[in-house]
């Protein structure tokens, strides 16, 4: 078999995530995700197949982001007139929350004493894995590395976002689905889309929100920096 083959990451992602899929509907408390990227991790290191021959067809996929994010705006479409009393307070609450989690990830490199390469994919961790990505290269940090970091931040706040609110007496519809669609992206609002149309529709334009104003943010500081 040629592993260089686009084909062949391909077929591997999406054995992996239909295996997720199948523990997902058993255990719903395991994420599909995280079940596709350890069993892609453990599949390459225990073959000794190198990424770079798997990533190949990992590329092809990583083209698919952008349409993907692009098709969550349907809900939202769907939910339009119950929304649009809410889109100001939404844009400025998802504005807000961008900038502080941009913020707050640059405070937590210092913080630790990390290399300053860090700092620009950390601060682009909380929003779509494509913007994630232009965000780190406008900044001078490294594409790969935020998209890493976006990916664990969107599975984590996935996981444990929902629950976290819930826990904080947060359980408005709206209200969870901004905040999990503010740092969780589109992971997050991958999970809210099956829960619920309504919550689906609210964290996609969070979610769009978000990457729009980080990706302002990033601009602005770009220029100040340059």
């Amino acid at each position: 078999m040629n592993f260089n083959d686009p084909l062949f990451g391909i077929v591997v992602t999406g054995l992996a995530y239909m295996a997720g899929l199948a523990v997902n509907r058993k255990w719903p408390a395991i994420h599909p995700l995280l079940v596709a990227a350890g069993g892609i991790i453990v599949f390459l290191a225990a073959t000794g197949i190198p990424y770079e021959a798997y990533k190949v067809g990992g590329d092809w996929i990583e083209v698919l982001l952008g349409p993907a994010t692009i098709a969550l705006g349907v809900p939202f479409y769907k939910n339009m007139r119950r929304l649009r009393h809410s889109l100001a307070p939404l844009l400025a609450s998802v504005s807000a929350g961008t900038a502080a989690g941009m913020a707050s990830a640059a405070c937590l490199v210092w913080a630790l004493g990390g290399d300053r390469t860090l700092v620009p994919a950390m601060m682009a961790k909380s929003v779509t894995t494509p913007i994630a990505m232009d965000i780190a290269r406008m900044l001078g940090g490294k594409p790969e590395l935020a998209a890493v970091f976006a990916v664990i931040t969107g599975l984590f706040g996935s996981v444990c976002g929902p629950a976290f609110l819930k826990l904080c007496g947060v359980r408005d519809d709206v209200s969870v689905a901004a905040a999990v669609g503010t740092a969780a992206h589109g992971i997050g609002t991958g999970r809210l889309v099956r829960e619920s149309e309504l919550r689906g529709s609210v964290s996609g334009l969070a979610m769009t929100i978000a990457g729009i104003a980080g990706s302002l943010f990033a601009a602005v500081l770009a220029l100040i920096g340059g």
